[in-house]
């Protein structure tokens, strides 16, 4: 498989749009339109395409390697990081053995470059056999209603074990992934891969998120997360895809920390607020799902 190395004029991003990805107009207006052009398949079909990296007949496949850059900064991080990560995941194995019955890892289906389905791996921070239905409806709900993507663990989700809800807000859980970056399903920046039954939330603008690998953490995940619409992530998604850049994967990987951080003084606080309220596992996770279950 032939690796091409992105050029950096091109890979280059000002300082103030990749500060600001919020001030980016939504996928498919304004700027980001532009006229089609033309370009070949992998059997040298030629398509109509335009700037969005999109076929006009609806679907969409493949328009490039992994950048040399990318994988081998990958790789980098993996190696140098691994005596610190390697007993941090024994020691998170050993807490799920003891608070549950049942494998500590927990495998899932996700679609991720080229609209491919592949297996990925994470600590298992719920109960056996939970019900996943509570998750469609919440993540189906904050489309329509174009709610900031507030995910369950923040909400007290009465599905997780025993200190779940902490190790889901540090990110912690998400280790295992790392399997899938070495095998190269996964990048460690990149947009998130999305749930089999969220694939159809997707417009054919928004899928340009899928022309990458996706990743471990992303510009939504340190810019946006907990405060950004659908809409709103898959336009920071489509900036990302764009202006790719090392530069821009480290400033990512580099404020990853401070995102978790933030983001799990957000579920203590929440935590706190629902045993307050004296009845934690009961909190609605938003008023369309309360009315939607109830």
């Amino acid at each position: 498989m032939m690796i091409t190395v992105q050029s950096p004029r091109k890979a280059r991003v000002s300082r103030k749009a990749f500060f600001s990805p919020r001030s980016l107009p939504p996928v498919g207006e304004g700027s980001l339109r532009s006229a089609p052009t033309r370009s070949e398949d992998p059997a040298g079909v030629s398509v109509e395409r335009n700037r969005n990296h999109e076929p006009t007949n609806g679907s969409f496949y493949h328009v490039g390697s992994t950048p040399a850059w990318k994988r081998s900064l990958d790789i980098f991080c993996i190696l140098v990081s691994l005596p610190l990560i390697l007993p941090l995941m024994a020691a998170i194995t050993l807490w799920i053995k003891l608070v549950s019955r049942g494998p500590a890892l927990f495998r899932q289906e996700r679609i991720g470059r080229d609209g491919k389905r592949f297996v990925i791996y994470k600590f298992r921070s719920m109960k056996l056999n939970a019900d996943t239905r509570r998750h469609e409806i919440h993540f189906r709900n904050l489309v329509y209603s174009n709610q900031p993507m507030v995910k369950l663990d923040i909400l007290c989700d009465s599905r997780l074990l025993p200190g779940g809800c902490l190790l889901r807000a540090a990110g912690l859980d998400e280790l295992p992934q790392l399997l899938n970056v070495l095998r190269g399903e996964m990048s460690l920046v990149g947009p998130r891969p999305c749930l089999v039954e969220e694939f159809q939330f997707f417009s054919k603008r928004q899928k340009i998120r899928f022309e990458v690998l996706p990743g471990l953490t992303g510009i939504w995940q340190v810019h946006g997360k907990g405060a950004c619409t659908f809409s709103e992530m898959n336009g920071m998604d489509a900036f990302y895809v764009r202006r790719v850049s090392p530069m821009m994967d480290l400033g990512i990987m580099l404020r990853t920390p401070f995102a978790l951080v933030r983001q799990l003084h957000e579920a203590l606080v929440k935590k706190r607020s629902a045993r307050r309220a004296g009845n934690p596992e009961d909190l609605p996770i938003s008023r369309y799902e309360s009315q939607r279950l109830g």
